[in-house]
């Protein structure tokens, strides 16, 4: 990785950067517009309310250059948090860079030392081959859960 980039908690004026770049990867990613105030109401809002999650992003000395947000499940099997990676988004003259990397051990670290983390998941469109490999080149297994949902 590119040793100007350094991986921290997104801040309050990272907002409007996160949520550019979830509109960017819906787009890109499954060919969706999104309503870009409805987003930054939305990234704003987790940023407000932590126990919602946190927002993790790489930047340069000037702006950030990807993010990824985590969630928490309550796991009463055993008794603390599952951290779900989402949102993750590299711009793209920023990838192969091992920033998700980056990314993904700053978050792996942080969630060992917390005392109430169980585990990490995270889900990945079934034929994203390049995506589900990085994610076993970082030691990730395939669970035994197959994802159902509801849309309201």
């Amino acid at each position: 990785m590119n040793s100007a980039i350094q991986i921290a908690p997104a801040r309050p004026q990272d907002a409007q950067a996160i949520a550019d770049f979830q509109i960017a990867m819906a787009l890109e990613t499954e060919n969706k517009t999104l309503d870009p105030a409805t987003v930054l109401a939305g990234v704003q809002r987790l940023m407000a309310n932590p126990q919602y999650g946190l927002y993790v992003v790489a930047r340069t000395a000037t702006e950030p250059v990807a993010c990824l947000m985590i969630t928490y499940e309550w796991t009463d099997w055993k008794d603390g948090l599952f951290w779900w990676i989402q949102s993750l988004y590299v711009q793209p003259a920023w990838r192969k860079h091992g920033i998700f990397k980056s990314m993904f051990t700053h978050i792996r670290d942080t969630a060992a030392a917390s005392a109430n983390c169980r585990g990490l998941r995270l889900y990945v469109e079934t034929h994203n081959l390049p995506a589900r490999r990085a994610y076993e080149s970082l030691n990730m297994t395939p669970a035994d859960y197959c994802m159902y949902e509801m849309k309201f």
